[in-house]
């Protein structure tokens, strides 16, 4: 009988799961959407009982796909977004909502309320701040933390477990509290590479009564990504999903990371070596992260990091990131005029709206790299959340320059273009960053939704001078779970042996030539500008005696 690995994926709208054999070919794959609270002051908010339930019915739903027997299982790994989890001492929900519904009990990565608590953190200048690339953001969980005791004591001071969402979904299914070095060294603020967390930094932040019950509420044990928790799969949790009880579940990872664990470690198609410090894992969803490792720190200021061991062990991480990269897009299209028109086009060709978008545009040029000059008059800061990186300025928001009335399809492509562009940008800043402080790369693995894109892949190729490659599996990311269960179920001794063993390098691009490059860095060189009208427009309201927003 093969032997297969399950790995299961929550993102900000859906949960997913996939099936792989023990070379990492996709055997099935299955969907379930998860319901998005979105409220006014940057809230947005999930449940942990309807995202537990969107796990079960996809699992079921990609075990029926791939027509194996629960016992051709042979290990699981969960990987999710960085979205804090609240439960009572009896793994109850607790609200996190100023709406009080007792479902709504998780705050999700991009729920920006804790601005105020970020920047009262930074004030502090700890030197655990140094870790997050000098500027810790709202996006994390202690300013998250630091929100709830002060808008809702009576959750914060009644919680029994705080959790990363990776965690709690290995919680779910195994019991074991044990968290993931990867969730709290990257979210937390874990010392990972003083195996400890910092007493002082919590006493100054004010959440030093966390350090009660020797940090049971946050994390009491520490263990590496894949390590296997508990018993595994509980009795409970596998009759939920349809599975067999005791079956290794590894310990999580990120939803970022994962994806990079599932690509940055690929096998060439030329064979030889894997050199996982020279590439760069660029993971692109609703947001996106741009990862890279090293042997010894590298200290950049406004990228998160270095983590050691934050994605592959014993290396030291460096996490630069967009917080808006596909809902950039997915904002600008929907907004415009011609939107509604496009999506009719669309559905008649079997196309989504960005596809069918982008095979108008690439038609009409020879060379795809070519089609960037569409956006040649109209450019976009596409900062919709603020800047992840190398800014770390959440409070920075988007411009357009350079609309005009057209409002038909063709100003649409142009918008569209534009904002491909804008992102482009954006990663080329945090590449730039890793460049001047010691962080080399020669190749960038994209994956995630926008990976699927050649237009998106040339642009990026033509804007940071790299060549780019996708992984040779269309699911990166629910490949890095899995890796995480055959790693727990010792069909491999590490994550590094799983990477080489399970994942591999498909297409590959390079830069389209000296002409587009020259015609991308004066495109930078207005994203520059409309970076620092941003900057001085809030500076100028600030002056005039009112906040820039409530």
């Amino acid at each position: 009988m093969r032997q297969a690995f399950i790995g299961v994926d929550v993102g900000t709208s859906s949960a997913r799961a996939g099936v792989f054999d023990e070379r990492g070919t996709l055997l099935a794959t299955a969907r379930h959407a998860i319901t998005l609270w979105h409220e006014a002051g940057n809230v947005v908010e999930q449940s942990s009982s309807e995202i537990w339930s969107a796990c079960i019915a996809a699992v079921r739903a990609a075990m029926t796909e791939s027509d194996l027997p629960p016992s051709a299982i042979a290990g699981l790994g969960f990987d999710a977004t960085c979205s804090l989890v609240v439960l009572d001492g009896g793994a109850n929900a607790l609200t996190v909502s100023p709406s009080g519904e007792a479902r709504r009990n998780v705050i999700v990565w991009m729920d920006h309320r804790a601005t105020a608590e970020a920047r009262a953190v930074n004030d502090t200048q700890d030197d655990v701040l140094r870790y997050v690339g000098g500027s810790i953001s709202p996006e994390m969980e202690i300013p998250k933390l630091l929100w709830l005791k002060r808008h809702l004591p009576s959750t914060y001071h009644g919680a029994g477990h705080f959790f990363d969402l990776a965690d709690f979904l290995s919680f779910k299914a195994t019991g074991s509290t044990a968290r993931s070095m990867c969730t709290l060294t990257c979210k937390w603020n874990f010392l990972a590479h003083e195996e400890r967390w910092s007493r002082r930094y919590l006493d100054r932040v004010g959440l030093g009564d966390l350090a009660l019950g020797d940090y049971a509420r946050i994390g009491r044990q520490i263990v590496a990504p894949g390590t296997a928790l508990g018993a595994g799969l509980s009795a409970s949790a596998a009759q939920e999903l349809g599975l067999l009880e005791g079956t290794p579940v590894g310990a999580s990872l990120i939803d970022a990371h994962a994806g990079g664990i599932g690509t940055i470690g690929g096998r060439a198609k030329t064979g030889g070596p894997v050199e996982v410090r020279k590439r760069l894992a660029y993971i692109m969803g609703t947001s996106a992260c741009i990862m890279a490792t090293t042997s010894e720190p590298c200290f950049v200021p406004g990228v998160w990091g270095p983590y050691y061991s934050g994605m592959v062990p014993g290396l030291w991480l460096n996490e630069g990131g967009q917080s808006a990269a596909g809902a950039a897009i997915d904002h600008l299209i929907g907004s415009h005029p011609a939107y509604k028109q496009a999506v009719e086009a669309a559905r008649t060709e079997g196309l989504d709206v960005l596809g069918y978008l982008e095979r108008r545009v690439v038609s009409r040029f020879a060379h795809l790299g070519d089609a960037a000059r569409l956006a040649r008059d109209i450019h976009v800061l596409p900062e919709f959340l603020g800047n992840r990186s190398p800014y770390a300025d959440p409070e920075s928001r988007a411009i357009v320059s350079g609309l005009d009335l057209d409002v038909d399809i063709g100003a649409m492509e142009r918008l569209f273009v534009a904002g491909l562009c804008g992102l482009a940008y954006g990663l080329a800043d945090v590449v730039d960053a890793f460049r001047a402080h010691g962080v080399e790369s020669e190749l960038m693995v994209i994956s995630g939704g926008a990976a699927r894109s050649a237009l998106v892949r040339q642009i990026m190729t033509d804007t940071t001078g790299l060549t780019v490659a996708l992984p040779e599996t269309p699911e990166p990311v629910l490949l890095g779970a899995a890796m995480l269960g055959a790693v727990a179920a010792k069909a491999y001794g590490s994550i590094g042996e799983a990477m080489t063993s399970m994942s591999a390098m498909g297409w590959s691009s390079t830069p389209t030539g000296t002409e587009m490059a020259a015609f991308h860095q004066a495109k930078r060189r207005v994203h520059g500008l409309m970076r620092q009208l941003d900057h001085a427009s809030r500076a100028a309201m600030r002056d005039a005696g009112g906040a820039c927003r409530p």
